[in-house]
């Protein structure tokens, strides 16, 4: 059976359709397990499509991480339940969801809404499973695929579980985001950043969400590359000294007042404007919307095209105090989010804080003298090991990891302290006080957090890179992200062009160029299938290369030809290649195309 819907509900020849047949024949990109029928929300990425993706991420390391001094880690896809316990996601990662009776189908209960009811998303997510069902019966909505009745709405949870090891209750789960292992490992890393705030660790990585029916190909996709920067820094000193940088850049925001308005009708405004208006409540926030939108740019999508939309309260997440959605538009879904931007507070670090026993405070010398009494509990081990025995080990590591202030006062005023069912007695423990004087204080780190989704980013530039001319396909893929870099073709296959072409291909490689070389076909063909993979150069060997050692270059998107030596192909194409030389720079104008 296929049960993978890439090509469900197309409009004819819209732009999706045309991109993704692109994507699928040349090998950027196509629907997983296609022997098997398909699984919609799994994609596999060809070699094309790997290198694509690859620069685009390259990208964003450049842009937010090696330029701000930023770091990179990799941490585990499978994660103990416990972590995502703490962090709110065993609880808050569900989405409704209904059956069908006759087909057995499964459905976004909120998404069935929005489509047959006319109800917007805003409102659907408002909604109770009591008044989605209601909604759903009053409508006489009914199963899209067969026409069967729906069951009682319920909550579905996204993320995947599994057991780590050959233990069931040893819970795990797939990370939904690559966010938890950085905060997990965050005493490490600002062990390695020598104490330093503010600090920013970025995680690029897979990340896995059991969508309830996925049908928009590599839009909504249940496994996939996501890019999670998360952004430390002390919350009594929120400045952001970069924010010179990006005070002028102009931003498409729609507030959430003005969308509780009913408007979606964009503010253009200033980044500076916005946090003196207090659209955005946080300058580092605003800064790293700042480079979101860049960074769009930079992939191909314009300024008019991208938007920021707050996230109203009842639509953010549970850990998000304020948070906008980048947005660009898609031919076939209209406005769709590429990034979200989140002031997460302190709250994942205190979570894991409480869940573990494990401080998450940092400490700042900053002049201030605090005196603190740090209050611990002690084991009895001999009173201890004769009231519990074999049990000792466990009732010793349930007392190290309780609040001892709450102890000692349920000791007090009971005369015990119930603890996972064991009874721990006054002469149990010994209640130790140690008083502490520091120059300074302690305090959980604030966070801020871009967020963007590589697969996304990859259709997105695909889609805006796609155009025509004449009966031509071109992909005008930034010449810094082109998969393929230079193209060597010999105008004909013969007469020691072909060796000379491949003595030029074989040089370029050494240059370290994606390169590759194409003796199969007339010239006019070999140009129109770089140019439909979005090659910014081909280089044409030809007879007058045996006279005098120059070749002809020819640019993607204009078809202008220029001559320049081969000697200087190296320094030429590099600095094309990094936007420094214009392609009239390259070398001398020729005829033809």
């Amino acid at each position: 059976m296929v049960i993978c819907s890439w090509g469900r509900d197309m409009k004819p020849s819209d732009k999706y359709e045309l991109v993704s047949e692109l994507a699928r024949r040349r090998g950027f990109f196509w629907p997983a397990c296609e022997i098997y029928g398909g699984v919609s929300g799994f994609m596999a990425f060809g070699p094309l499509g790997t290198i694509l993706k690859r620069k685009i991420e390259d990208k964003f390391r450049d842009l937010f991480l090696r330029r701000l001094g930023l770091y990179e880690i990799e941490s585990p896809v499978i994660v103990p339940g416990r972590v995502f316990k703490a962090s709110g996601h065993v609880e808050h990662f569900k989405e409704p969801m209904v059956g069908c009776t006759r087909c057995n189908r499964r459905f976004r209960a909120d998404h069935l809404l929005q489509e047959f009811a006319g109800i917007s998303s805003t409102e659907a997510e408002k909604m109770s499973l009591r008044e989605i069902g209601e909604a759903i019966e009053s409508r006489n909505i009914k199963c899209p695929e067969c026409g069967g009745n729906l069951t009682e709405p319920r909550y579905f949870l996204t993320m995947f579980q599994t057991t780590i090891g050959p233990y069931a209750e040893a819970v795990g789960y797939g990370r939904p985001e690559a966010a938890q292992g950085i905060f997990v490992e965050f005493k490490r890393l600002y062990e390695q950043a020598r104490g330093r705030l503010p600090m920013g660790v970025a995680q690029i990585g897979h990340a896995l969400r059991n969508e309830i029916s996925p049908r928009q190909g590599p839009i909504r996709l249940r496994e996939f590359t996501i890019i999670d920067l998360e952004f430390f820094f002390d919350p009594e000193r929120p400045e952001c000294p970069l924010i010179g940088e990006v005070e002028d850049e102009v931003l498409r925001l729609i507030p959430a007042e003005v969308r509780l308005k009913d408007s979606e009708e964009p503010v253009e405004i200033t980044v500076k404007e916005a946090l003196e208006k207090g659209y955005i409540k946080m300058e580092w926030l605003a800064f790293f919307m700042a480079l979101a939108k860049r960074f769009l740019v930079e992939l191909g999508v314009p300024e008019d095209r991208q938007r920021f939309i707050e996230k109203l309260k009842w639509e953010r997440a549970h850990y998000s105090v304020q948070g906008f959605d980048q947005e660009v538009y898609l031919d076939r879904w209209g406005w769709t989010e590429v990034s979200g931007h989140n002031y997460r507070t302190d709250f994942d670090l205190k979570s894991h804080m409480e869940e573990s026993g494990v401080d998450m405070r940092v400490f700042k010398e900053d002049g201030r003298v605090v005196e603190r009494v740090e209050i611990s509990a002690r084991p009895r081990m001999d009173k201890i090991g004769r009231a519990f025995k074999e049990e000792t080990p466990k009732v010793v590591s349930l007392i190290s990891k309780v609040d001892p202030e709450e102890l000692e006062e349920a000791l007090k005023e009971k005369g015990f302290y119930t603890l996972k069912g064991y009874k721990i007695l006054p002469d149990h423990v010994e209640i130790v006080r140690r008083r502490h004087v520091e120059r300074g204080r302690r305090f959980i780190p604030h966070v801020i957090e871009p967020s963007f989704g590589s697969d996304r980013l990859v259709y997105v530039l695909l889609e805006y890179a796609y155009t025509k001319r004449d009966t031509r396909t071109i992909l005008k893929i930034p010449r810094d992200l082109a998969p393929i870099e230079v193209a060597v073709l010999p105008l004909v296959s013969r007469d020691g062009l072909p060796e000379k072409a491949q003595e030029v291909h074989r040089m370029l490689l050494d240059e370290g160029f994606l390169v590759e070389y194409d003796e199969s076909g007339s010239i006019g063909r070999r140009y129109a299938r770089f140019d439909e993979v979005g090659t910014p150069i081909c280089i044409t060997v030809d007879y007058q290369t045996l006279e005098d050692e120059t070749v002809t270059l020819r640019d993607r998107d204009t078809w202008r030809q220029v001559r320049t030596e081969v000697r200087r192909l190296p320094q030429l194409l590099t600095e094309y290649l990094h936007w420094k030389r214009g392609f009239e720079d390259l070398g001398t104008p020729t005829e033809g195309c």
